[in-house]
């Protein structure tokens, strides 16, 4: 009989700490990646004058068709330019603007600019996450001489912040990167 006092004791602990475990069943909270088939990026020369904007539209994905890519103009040179960057899900409709998303999260993403090729043009981060860590939406762009080259445009998931400002130092994952051919003349 004690003995099956004491297997019973030995259960009804067991069924007691199982029960007490500190496991949390609770699901956990997903961000699905988003689906990005267009990047706009809009140049406005500062004191007036022509927008040059450039886009890349990829509206089939990983399919077999390749991103269409513009560039509507050259930048003069010794000019700035207040640019603004836009990304877009074109897969549904009406299109679905994700640079909400972006600056709604904006402690979880940053755009990079990569400038290639003898290109001279600086660029200038203008607005910053609530950490005050550049976001990169907004950004000026100066002109230098005469040249040509590209302008890459990368935004990253999830990057270290504060970071060097390279793509190697933020790490993170790559949300699109598009890169642009353009000529300063």
């Amino acid at each position: 009989m004690k003995k099956m006092r004491f297997l019973c004791t030995l259960m009804l602990a067991g069924m007691v700490f199982t029960a007490c475990s500190d496991d949390n069943d609770a699901p956990i909270a997903v961000n699905e990646e988003e689906v990005i088939t267009t990047l706009n990026v809009t140049l406005s020369p500062v004191g007036g004058g022509t927008n040059i904007t450039l886009q890349t539209q990829d509206l089939d994905g990983d399919g077999p068709n390749p991103p269409v890519v513009t560039v509507s103009g050259n930048l003069m040179a010794g000019a700035v330019y207040n640019g603004s960057l836009s990304v877009l899900n074109e897969t549904v409709s009406p299109a679905e603007n994700i640079t909400e998303e972006v600056e709604e999260e904006s402690n979880e993403h940053q755009f990079f600019y990569t400038i290639g090729g003898g290109l001279d043009v600086t660029t200038t981060y203008e607005n910053f996450d609530g950490n005050g860590n550049p976001l990169g939406t907004e950004f000026s762009l100066t002109a230098g001489a005469a040249s040509s080259g590209t302008v890459t445009f990368t935004l990253r998931h999830e990057p270290k912040k504060p970071n060097d400002g390279t793509l190697a130092d933020a790490g993170g994952e790559t949300d699109i990167t598009a890169t642009f051919n353009i000529a300063v003349e």
